[in-house]
């Protein structure tokens, strides 16, 4: 039973460093720990690295929980893990680079928050293909609160860009 002031937190990894399932799995455990168990959980996916050139391969998953925790304490806490995990810096020089853990928040509810630190729902989910297929095998029909649109039809519109 959930409780009134709960909100569904959608988490999106990545690896593309290192023993890459043993660091999803760590991550997954952690993050159980502090929020509970998933409440659903993807498949895991594998991708080229986006925004950058890598020779390395990404595996990807959403995950689900529900928590009452607010949105900043999450992200300290999504940090905390990349740090254990061994992860030092979100980019380099301003880039993106090789991660042996990446963990965005990709909603908390149907909130929007939009601070230097933190911006929610994840201002380029609706960009990539490898947060949108997994995000689509657990929550098709959610609707992103500012795109309104579900994310079944941000995949299928995705994939039509992508086609042309």
């Amino acid at each position: 039973m959930a409780i009134d002031n709960e909100k569904e937190l959608f988490l999106g990894l990545g690896t593309n460093t290192g023993e890459r399932e043993k660091n999803m799995t760590e991550a997954i455990e952690r993050l159980s720990l502090r929020f509970g168990i998933p409440i659903a959980q993807s498949e895991v996916i594998e991708s080229e690295a986006w925004g950058y050139d890598s020779p390395n391969k990404y595996l990807n998953g959403v995950i689900l929980f529900r928590t009452s925790l607010p949105p900043t304490e999450i992200l300290n806490i999504t940090e905390e893990i990349e740090r254990e995990l061994g992860r030092k810096q979100k980019t380099l020089n301003g880039n993106y680079c090789d991660r042996p853990i990446d963990i965005d928040i990709l909603f908390y509810g149907n909130e929007c928050i939009d601070t230097p630190r933190l911006t929610i729902p994840h201002r380029l989910l609706h960009k990539r293909l490898f947060v949108l297929e997994p995000l689509a095998r657990i929550a098709p029909q959610f609707i992103h609160p500012i795109l309104e649109k579900s994310i079944g039809q941000l995949l299928d519109e995705l994939r039509e860009a992508q086609e042309e």
